[in-house]
């Protein structure tokens, strides 16, 4: 697996050269390319980590999770969770520490650890990941690929959660 990597470049420009192409103004122009693209980045990276905080500090995230208790709840999803599956689409750190916290207070074995372990493996920071996959697109075309990511998101925490009380 050592060698993969150098002969895809030497394979990339044998045949660069062969079609007569100039490498290295190509790699200039693809890396001028992407200068830009990672700079158009930064602000709406910053508006994820800035919407992030504000959830937490605010307290919205806590009136959300104890709003949503009841619900989570009767879908199968402990309600000590709702913060945990609330938090997770926006930020994976802030998720990482409330599983740290549900796993020193319900003990690694028991149903409620597990069913956060399966929360936080089972979906995906939403809202980052959407930034960087969408940043380059039409914004009109945006909303409907959300609802799918969020709906996909709800589901794998309720599925994972049931897995967990069968298992």
């Amino acid at each position: 697996m050592s060698f993969v990597i150098p002969s895809l470049f030497v394979i990339i420009f044998t045949i660069a050269i062969a079609k007569r192409v100039n490498v290295f103004s190509s790699f200039c122009a693809g890396a001028e390319d992407g200068i830009k693209f990672t700079l158009s980045l930064l602000p709406i990276i910053a508006a994820v980590f800035m919407m992030c905080q504000l959830l937490e500090v605010s307290g919205i995230a806590d009136a959300l999770a104890e709003a949503l208790a009841p619900a989570m709840n009767a879908l199968g999803v402990p309600e000590e969770l709702a913060k945990l599956a609330l938090i997770k689409p926006f930020s994976g750190s802030g998720s990482l520490s409330l599983l740290t916290e549900v796993l020193q207070e319900y003990g690694a074995d028991s149903y409620v650890s597990r069913c956060a372990c399966t929360i936080y493996a089972s979906s995906e920071t939403v809202f980052y990941v959407f930034a960087l996959y969408f940043a380059g697109t039409d914004k009109r075309r945006r909303a409907l690929p959300l609802m799918i990511v969020l709906l996909s998101t709800l589901l794998s925490t309720i599925i994972s959660c049931m897995l967990c009380r069968i298992m």
